[in-house]
């Protein structure tokens, strides 16, 4: 397994994370149910293949099945909780001190843990309003008080829109953020992408295979495409190409599919660093005829 730098945590993270809300999520065209007994033994064998692999990054959510991802997560974590990274989440219609410090209690129970390493606010979208309610009405002392009793190490917030976690994260009050990033979502490259490494912030991603978007849609448009390569893979290999991402937090069901990501990471060596990649139709021109210059 690679390991990365996550920020200004200084913890030596895996580069891929166990994305834990499949574990809340059955899928009937997989046969999948872990709310089912077998489900269950299921999904706590998948993360302890994980674990036994190297994966020391564990990203879940209260959220998440009103915490049965966390549930599972920490009956595989049982007598194995030293050396992994465990990151959670607190839903934004927890809108006191209060109900945030519970909700971080109730995780902590659940996950079998004496403290958290990440806490992130499980956000979609921040506007100014909500900002405003996290900074000003209790959220975010909840979790600064909890991390000086020592229940909580890192701060940190996860978006489906980047642009609109920007104010929260020029605070400086964030240790880590998340964001949705993949082949098909591109809005986190125009500016949290080169924002967070300046700000030495932890950057994970979310739906780095697409969440099966692309999967889904490649067939129906383009056959011969889906039929040519692993689209899942090449997926992941963008984003472990991308230099600013440290960690791509991806939803596993079965060892199997946890065995070949590992494998994938471990003999990935990107030739082109993605963070290079030209975004503007101006700059393309000039790198395309850079390059036939060079060439």
């Amino acid at each position: 397994m690679k390991y990365v730098t996550l920020g200004r945590t200084g913890e030596r993270v895996s580069r891929i994370g166990f994305g834990g809300f499949p574990l809340a999520a059955p899928n009937l065209s997989r046969a999948w149910d872990p709310y089912s007994t077998e489900g269950r033994a299921d999904a706590v064998r998948t993360v302890r293949r994980a674990l036994d692999l190297g994966i020391n990054y564990v990203d879940t959510a209260e959220g998440y099945g009103e915490g049965h991802s966390e549930s599972i997560i920490g009956e595989a974590l049982a007598g194995r909780r030293e050396g992994v990274f465990v990151a959670t989440k607190v839903g934004l219609h927890r809108q006191t001190a209060d109900e945030v410090t519970a909700a971080v209690h109730g995780s902590l129970r659940r996950l079998g843990c004496e403290h958290l390493d990440l806490v992130q606010f499980h956000g979609g979208a921040y506007d100014t309003d909500l900002t405003r309610r996290i900074l000003e009405d209790g959220p975010m002392d909840a979790l600064m008080e909890l991390r000086r009793q020592g229940k909580v190490r890192f701060i940190g917030a996860t978006t489906e829109e980047p642009v609109t976690l920007r104010p929260l994260m020029r605070t400086g009050l964030l240790d880590v953020v998340q964001v949705r990033y993949s082949l098909i979502h591109q809005g986190a490259a125009h500016h949290v992408l080169n924002e967070a490494p300046e700000q030495n912030l932890g950057l994970t991603v979310m739906r780095p295979l697409t969440s099966g978007i692309l999967q889904y849609l490649a067939p129906r448009l383009l056959p011969e495409l889906a039929d040519a390569c692993d689209l899942y893979e090449v997926c992941l290999r963008y984003v472990l190409a991308d230099s600013r991402v440290h960690v791509a937090n991806v939803g596993m069901r079965w060892p199997g599919e946890v065995e070949a990501n590992c494998r994938l990471v471990d003999t990935f060596n990107p030739r082109f660093d993605v963070a290079d990649l030209p975004r503007a139709t101006r700059t393309v021109y000039k790198t395309l005829d850079a390059e036939r210059k060079a060439s």
